[in-house]
């Protein structure tokens, strides 16, 4: 009897710690604040504003806001890889999990002015080169990739892929392109072997999505028409 008595006593003792264990909840997690837009600005901040460089690997939730069509919030890093999209405008809620190493946010479609780093815990010695470093031109793109056709608000022209690549050379073929024309002052004018297009000098903004048919090898040129003679265009040669 006093043996079955030690026994019951043992397990009621076991299942009450048991039940203290389960009440603890979930494993708390640490906000954070990410922005991007309107204008040429990205940033990654705690809960106080201030900005993040260096965080303890774990859990944290990460209020992100979307403030242009023509930016995105792009975070990467090991085990992370979350993307507000370029068209997309609003706000998001990630939930993630930093581990030992080093992360990157980054605007896609200006990604040499629009980026910030930090690290979780000890970043390995020796880490990956980051994605889409090297090189510049790389090979040419083809008709089933999104281009992006972005005029102003500054003096600046610029056709990239929707993962902020510089198209440099593309395949023949029907493409589709989204034209952002973001400044009065400027417009978005395409001229290629058999197709000349453009939206209206001085007057018009907006965003338009043309489909551009490209049947033989050529140039496929791009510029504003109000600026061209300050640099505001660009080119990417069309091959077969």
């Amino acid at each position: 009897m006093a043996k079955l008595v030690v026994v019951a006593l043992t397990l009621a003792l076991a299942a009450l710690l048991g039940a203290a264990r389960g009440s603890a909840g979930p494993v708390q997690e640490v906000k954070l604040i990410g922005s991007v837009g309107p204008e040429f600005t990205i940033s990654l901040t705690d809960a106080q504003g201030n900005p993040v460089t260096k965080l303890d690997p774990g859990a944290y939730e990460i209020e992100v806001t979307d403030r242009s069509d023509f930016h995105n919030f792009h975070l990467t890093g090991p085990g992370v890889s979350e993307d507000t999209g370029v068209e997309f405008t609003g706000q998001v809620t990630w939930h993630v999990t930093f581990r030992d190493g080093s992360y990157v946010y980054v605007c896609d479609v200006h990604p040499s002015s629009m980026r910030g780093t930090f690290t979780a815990g000890t970043p390995p010695t020796t880490n990956p080169p980051p994605p889409g470093g090297g090189g510049g031109g790389g090979s040419a793109v083809t008709a089933r990739t999104k281009l992006l056709l972005t005029s102003g608000p500054g003096f600046a022209i610029t056709l990239k892929t929707a993962a902020g690549k510089n198209v440099k050379s593309m395949r023949t073929g029907t493409y589709t392109v989204v034209v952002r024309d973001r400044g009065r002052i400027h417009n978005a004018h395409v001229v290629a072997p058999g197709y000349n297009r453009r939206t209206t000098p001085l007057t018009y903004t907006g965003t338009q999505t043309w489909k551009v048919k490209l049947a033989r090898a050529g140039t496929f040129r791009f510029l504003c028409d109000p600026h061209v003679a300050t640099g505001m265009k660009g080119s990417a040669k069309i091959v077969r």
